[in-house]
């Protein structure tokens, strides 16, 4: 079959690759209708990323056609569309019990990489590296999809293909963050990143019943579409002072919950900024880049919440402790739990609540997969998703 694979740093290919095939009987193979790009994608593009290796297929935001079932798949049969959660959970540990299934003890197939990195592993991701798992991507004519009974999600009638996709990985991701955040009626909630993720955790606060949600970016393409399309207020961090800026809409005390949805090669105007680049390409003197992260940690409010969405792997330089610890406040994250949110954000697209069709401004072939990803990357063409469909 057709793949894009990633072949070193800032490259990427379209390879033929074998077809997946049933290894165990919890499984199934899809053939993948749509497969979003994502901006944690970035990371491997970039080389920040320590466990991929050439020719690992990418992607992991995707839906398609049920093709094959293993003999202990009850929830799917053949032909069935479904969405696929980007996480890779098994459904029966301790923490799937408890609906923390990025925390999956049996969905990482390598987990002696990550708890050397972090000292515990997280479960597994479709195609996010060998510390995740090693599965193969989605940007492929057809996936196996492990643990399919928890991992996948029949589509409604109601609900067509290209919004069916982004319940996948960004419509999830975000509203974690808005849930986990602690978002109730009456916050003011800023998030920082117009994309995708960032988008679907400024609706999910709205759903929630914020009082005012207010986002940052610098893309004059991605601030519109959050405010014309998400209905949040926006700020250019480029134009505006954001600290006096917050404060100034929420009544001088902060926002109650801050989302940062950027992770760690986020943009910064601050003189420091280029240093920290700098360190950034050496791998040792520092891994993760966190100006947006510091930056909500230091506008919040004293007892409200951070909830950071953007990746993060390793050492992060310049941390503000002392603004968490004196300003008492609670800071969270997580990969995206995001069978816990399907079934209930597939149901909200039915009935037309939320709305993710229009994040797909770039919709190509698998063969234009460099094309899709310099594009997104690059933010040319006031791209905020490419979609690859293999069709």
């Amino acid at each position: 079959m057709k793949a894009i694979t990633w072949t070193g740093i800032n490259e990427v290919s379209v390879e033929t690759v074998p077809d997946p095939r049933i290894l165990n009987k919890q499984d199934m193979i899809i053939k993948v209708r749509l497969s979003s790009v994502c901006g944690s994608d970035l990371h491997q593009l970039s080389g920040y990323i320590p466990t991929m290796r050439s020719g690992d297929v990418i992607g992991h935001e995707f839906m398609g056609e049920v093709v094959e079932v293993g003999e202990d798949v009850n929830n799917h049969k053949i032909s069935d569309r479904v969405v696929v959660c980007s996480v890779i959970a098994c459904g029966q540990c301790q923490y799937c019990d408890n609906k923390l299934y990025s925390l999956c003890e049996n969905g990482n197939t390598n987990p002696a990489i990550a708890e050397l990195m972090w000292g515990y592993h997280p479960g597994g991701i479709f195609g996010y590296s060998h510390a995740m798992g090693g599965f193969k991507g989605s940007h492929a004519e057809f996936v196996r999809v492990p643990y399919a009974d928890t991992v996948a999600f029949t589509i409604p009638e109601e609900v067509d293909d290209m919004t069916a996709l982004f319940a996948s990985d960004s419509a999830p991701t975000g509203w974690m963050g808005a849930d986990l955040g602690g978002v109730k009626p009456g916050d003011v909630v800023a998030v920082w990143g117009c994309g995708a993720v960032g988008q679907m955790a400024a609706r999910a606060a709205i759903l929630l019943g914020a009082e005012r949600v207010i986002a940052i970016d610098r893309f004059d393409y991605r601030l519109r579409m959050m405010h014309d399309v998400i209905g949040a207020e926006v700020i250019n961090y480029e134009n505006t002072d954001v600290q006096g800026e917050l404060r100034e809409r929420s009544g001088g005390r902060g926002p109650d919950v801050c989302i940062e949805a950027i992770g760690m090669e986020a943009h910064s105007t601050t003189p420091y900024y280029r240093v920290e680049q700098a360190k950034q390409q050496t791998r040792l003197l520092q891994i993760d880049r966190g100006s947006a992260l510091r930056d909500a940690i230091i506008a919040c409010r004293k007892g409200g919440t951070v909830f950071d969405l953007g990746v993060f792997i390793g050492l992060l330089d310049k941390f503000p402790m002392g603004a968490l610890m004196n300003k008492g406040l609670t800071l969270r994250g997580a990969q995206q739990h995001g069978e816990r949110y399907i079934p209930m954000l597939l149901e909200r697209m039915a009935s037309g609540e939320l709305q993710t069709a229009h994040l797909a401004t770039h919709v190509m072939s698998l063969d234009e997969g460099a094309r899709g990803y310099d594009l997104f990357k690059n933010k040319k063409d006031n791209c905020v998703r490419t979609v690859f469909q293999p069709d």
